[in-house]
């Protein structure tokens, strides 16, 4: 294998999700999840998520050829099946979400608590995707923020 030059990536920007009911999935993602609609057009909805990061959800079928923009092409890309994320929650916000999603009929499919001390509710959204809100403790890069004095 070739030494490869020096370069970093900073963070995830963004992910997709591939969903059958666009009106489904957007009221679960911005009003169930609390997520921002940046961008809603028939073959595509961008939630912006926490600030930092974009959840793109595309109608499925409708990406998969390349798609020409003034700035130039984007690759055709595409998904199927049952696909996994997992969003950041503090630990102190477990009761308000497992509380949210009750209030929602949304259930919980499970719950883990890991190791290193974090903690996992898994859920599913209208086209079956497994989601994680996940605290800090999860991974050695997701550790719970330092405490700093004013």
């Amino acid at each position: 294998m070739p030494t490869l030059p020096p370069a970093r990536l900073d963070r995830v920007l963004e992910t997709a999700l591939y969903v059958a009911d666009m009106p489904a999935s957007r009221y679960f993602y911005v009003e169930v999840l609390g997520g921002e609609v940046m961008l809603d057009t028939h073959r595509l909805v961008a939630v912006a998520i926490g600030g930092t990061s974009v959840l793109l959800l595309f109608q499925r079928g409708s990406t998969e050829a390349p798609l020409p923009t003034p700035g130039g092409v984007v690759p055709g890309h595409g998904g199927y099946g049952m696909l996994h994320i997992a969003f950041a929650i503090a630990a102190g916000e477990v009761p308000a979400w497992e509380a949210r999603l009750g209030a929602a009929g949304v259930a919980i499919e499970s719950v883990v608590e890991w190791p290193a001390g974090g903690r996992s509710i898994y859920l599913r959204d209208p086209d079956g995707h497994s989601l994680e809100l996940a605290t800090p403790g999860l991974w050695p890069s997701y550790q719970p923020a330092p405490h700093v004095n004013g």
